[in-house]
């Protein structure tokens, strides 16, 4: 799971996304800070390629 976490003037929003590539473009088009999260639970299976 992907979270884009906007910080704006007054408020903090949290968006989730199923794919990193979602996320990026979304990520583009927001406007003021932003954080882009990956989260790995522990208990899930890692299906993922992990990139250095």
């Amino acid at each position: 799971m992907w979270v884009i976490t906007l910080y704006d003037e007054e408020n903090i929003k949290m968006y989730e996304f199923d794919n990193e590539e979602e996320a990026k473009q979304s990520l583009k088009k927001m406007k003021g800070q932003t954080v882009l999260s990956h989260i790995i639970y522990y208990n899930d299976q890692i299906l993922e390629a992990v990139h250095p």
